[in-house]
């Protein structure tokens, strides 16, 4: 049976990747193409009613041409200074394109650390649940003003893959100056062949993988099927697409040629299986009730709870075992150790006046649970 092509009219959460080529021309930022872009974000986001993140460089190339920086390569502490000129400049670029439509955008910055970091990693995730909830469109860049080469992505392609596993994306478009996957570099080979599918990342698969082309642009097809073991392996979709016309998201749901890049499942059990293969740090003990409403899909909360053992920091495995021991779930900590300790047995009301804080009403949260068949 041929597999299913993914349509990227149907996305229900969207990621999609902008390279600095496509949006920092000569003569600095493209607007009219800035434009056509926010266009089709406002009609996927109000029209489709799909979240959208988009994954957005340009920073520096923007930020160099306002310091009149020299072409070529930049130093650390250049490009850094030039990523806190130009991300304002194109946070405000995006903000007032997308503001005629009605929709708010956001600024978020990540480094390497805040997915390597299962705590940050919790914290970023809800963020960007939260902003989506709230009908928002994140413009997500790595923070290149902090980030040195030890805690870089290095380049966005793989940032926007870390980002569509974290919010559960179930589509990821790579918006770049090539239209897809081939066989060899075209612009070389006159027998490359286009890959309008690929199924499965196999050796021979990356071994198609090149090098950069465009002077803007630090990545090549390499990050990009890079990019896409990731995006894969998280259920998620992908997508190379040739960016450059002026509605381009438009353009793929119309039959632009593509590479997509067949997801492994569906991003919920992706992320199921990943956390139900990490080893337990420690334990939670529920009551009866607990049991049932954890079969029944639903989250963890305090007042269920009866024993807490072991050593555990946020974002830590827990193994959630009923009242006569057996193994119910394993989900990821909203509370280290000694605070769930301490709000064991309370109310969600009551987890401020234990605390000091206005902590989270879950301790496990559904969403970062796989529950035992």
């Amino acid at each position: 049976m041929a597999a299913v092509t993914p349509d990227i009219a149907t996305a229900r959460r969207l990621v999609v990747k902008i390279g600095s080529a496509l949006l920092v021309g000569p003569q600095g930022l493209k607007a009219d193409w800035l434009r056509g872009l926010c266009d089709d974000v406002a009609d996927w986001r109000r029209r489709r009613g799909a979240d959208v993140v988009l994954v957005s460089s340009g920073s520096i190339a923007l930020g160099r041409r306002v310091l009149g920086l020299p072409g070529g390569a930049l130093t650390l502490e250049q490009a850094q200074a030039a990523a806190a000129v130009g991300q304002i400049r194109l946070a405000r670029a995006y903000e007032e394109m997308l503001a005629p439509h009605g929709v708010t955008t956001a600024q978020v910055l990540v480094t390497l650390e805040d997915t390597e970091n299962r705590r940050r990693y919790l914290n970023s995730r809800a963020t960007m649940e939260t902003l989506l909830g709230l009908g928002v469109v994140p413009i997500v860049n790595e923070n290149d003003t902090v980030a040195t080469d030890e805690i870089r992505y290095g380049d966005n392609d793989r940032l926007a893959a870390q980002i569509a596993v974290t919010c559960g994306a179930d589509q990821l478009l790579l918006l770049s100056d090539v239209d897809g996957l081939y066989t060899a570099n075209p612009k070389t080979d006159p027998d490359a062949r286009h890959l309008p599918v690929v199924e499965h990342l196999t050796p021979e698969v990356e071994a198609m993988g090149g090098d950069p082309v465009s002077g803007l642009s630090k990545g090549g097809m390499k990050t990009k099927l890079m990019a896409a073991r990731t995006a894969v392996s998280g259920g998620c979709a992908m997508a190379i697409a040739e960016g450059s016309v002026i509605r381009p998201l438009s353009a793929v749901a119309e039959g632009a040629r593509v590479t997509w890049f067949l997801p492994e499942g569906d991003p919920h059990a992706a992320r199921k299986r990943w956390i139900a293969a990490m080893k337990p740090r420690g334990e939670l003990v529920v009551d009866a009730g607990a049991a049932r409403a954890l079969a029944d899909g639903k989250s963890l909360l305090p007042a269920g709870v009866r024993q807490v053992s072991g050593r555990f920091h946020r974002g830590d495995p827990v193994t959630i075992r009923g009242p006569e021991g057996a193994a119910l779930a394993q989900g990821l900590a909203r509370y280290d150790s000694a605070e769930a300790g301490r709000i064991a047995g309370r109310r969600s009301d009551e987890i401020a006046a234990v605390l000091g804080y206005a902590g989270r009403a879950a301790l496990v949260h559904r969403d970062d649970m796989a529950v035992v068949r």
